[in-house]
């Protein structure tokens, strides 16, 4: 058998996750000496929530770790009923909820429960990379839209009817805050959207894991329109608790059975002692406000110190963390200006064609989720990068 007989799959042709290509090339100059700002990846530069580590701490210390349900561990899924209740006003039985490895599990288990191969899903240009790598992966069709300040860079009922011209929809993807813009949908338009997914059969999939991260709107989670939703959510973002690796989902009745068994043989359980942290994080709401605190002052500071540095054409941030900034005035390639920011400014930033790969090589994505100090560098660094 010759070597051109062993080669990888044609699903595995997705392109790379060029954020985590950025962090990677950071990390090299940083292990040779250099100092970096990080404004490449969406991590929290704060630790978990004291309750979390105290709970972890306390299971490690007594507890034996194991498999738990595919599901989730009842307590987590308590839990979470309850913050849908005491957040939102919305009444979710803990048994329609699952704890996931992270979101990026969540995405994976709704995509095989709800579609089948050569489906279509629409989603949002701009929008997170890892949406349409996954969906390509597992034998479905993106259909990316391109959203603009017209609709408030928010997809719209007629979107999805254009869409449908190339053939039928099967699902909609929205992140409303957005990845990478920090934009939110207002009330009535994701309401409006919802209800015509459901109109026309069209699974609706919200992921709203920078829910608690808004500035400039009111979040409103899915099910307050309607119970056929897919919701994905994680402890990464507001919960400071990226390498935990635990999310959730809340699911519609005749999907939980479905997701359940594909998770049993996909992952078997999430981590034990990820879901024993993340059920004491929810109630660490004080100390997490205070986080987002920082948060909205690292907003701020960039708000204003952008435009004075020449960055003056930025979307919306109403929540995450995140700035997406119009660079074309300095350069019309923004992979390869983002290499050289790194290389001679020292600060990583994400190159908008890992968001659209249309129109991104006119952005940066910026994330502020880091220190104070380093916000207030990083615009020192780039005032003299521009000049």
């Amino acid at each position: 058998m010759t070597s051109d007989a062993f080669q990888p799959s044609r699903r595995s042709d997705v392109a790379p996750f060029i954020a985590m290509d950025v962090l990677s090339e950071a990390a090299s100059l940083e292990a040779s000496g250099r100092n970096i700002i990080h404004m490449e990846v969406g991590q929290p530069s704060a630790p978990a929530p004291k309750a979390a580590l105290r709970a972890a701490e306390d299971a490690l210390k007594h507890g034996r770790l194991g498999y738990t349900e595919a599901l989730g561990i009842k307590p987590l899924r308590a839990a979470l009923a309850s913050h849908y209740k005491k957040t939102y006003g919305v009444d979710v039985p803990a048994e329609r909820i699952m704890a996931t490895t992270g979101s990026s599990a969540g995405f994976n288990l709704a995509f095989l429960a709800a579609f089948d191969p050569g489906d279509r899903i629409v989603l949002t240009a701009p929008g997170y990379p890892a949406y349409r790598n996954i969906l390509k992966a597992l034998g479905l069709v993106p259909v990316e839209i391109e959203v603009g300040a017209e609709t408030r860079w928010s997809l719209t009922p007629e979107h999805l009817r254009e869409a449908s011209q190339g053939g039928p929809v099967r699902g909609v993807l929205v992140a409303s805050p957005a990845n990478p813009t920090g934009t939110m949908m207002s009330a009535e338009a994701l309401e409006a959207l919802i209800l015509y997914c459901e109109d026309e059969g069209i699974w609706f999939i919200s992921d709203e894991i920078y829910h608690g991260l808004d500035y400039a709107g009111e979040q409103k989670t899915a099910l307050e329109t309607s119970q056929n939703v897919i919701i994905i959510n994680s402890f990464s973002k507001y919960y400071c608790m990226t390498g935990w690796r635990i999310g959730w989902m809340v699911l519609p009745e005749q999907l939980v059975r479905p997701v359940e068994r594909i998770a049993q043989s996909l992952y078997i359980s999430p981590p034990e002692l990820s879901q024993i942290a993340a059920t004491a994080a929810l109630d660490a709401v004080q100390e997490l406000e205070a986080v987002k605190d920082g948060y909205a002052a690292n907003r701020a500071l960039l708000l204003k110190g952008l435009p004075e540095i020449g960055l003056d054409r930025l979307l919306p941030v109403d929540g995450a963390f995140y700035i997406y900034a119009n660079i074309s005035r300095f350069s019309s390639d923004s992979l390869e200006f983002a290499k050289r920011m790194l290389h001679e400014a020292g600060v990583a930033a994400t190159p908008g064609v890992d968001f659209d790969p249309v129109h991104g090589h006119e952005f940066l994505r910026f994330s502020f989720a880091g220190s104070h100090g380093d916000m207030k560098e990083a615009l020192a660094r780039l005032s003299g990068f521009l000049k």
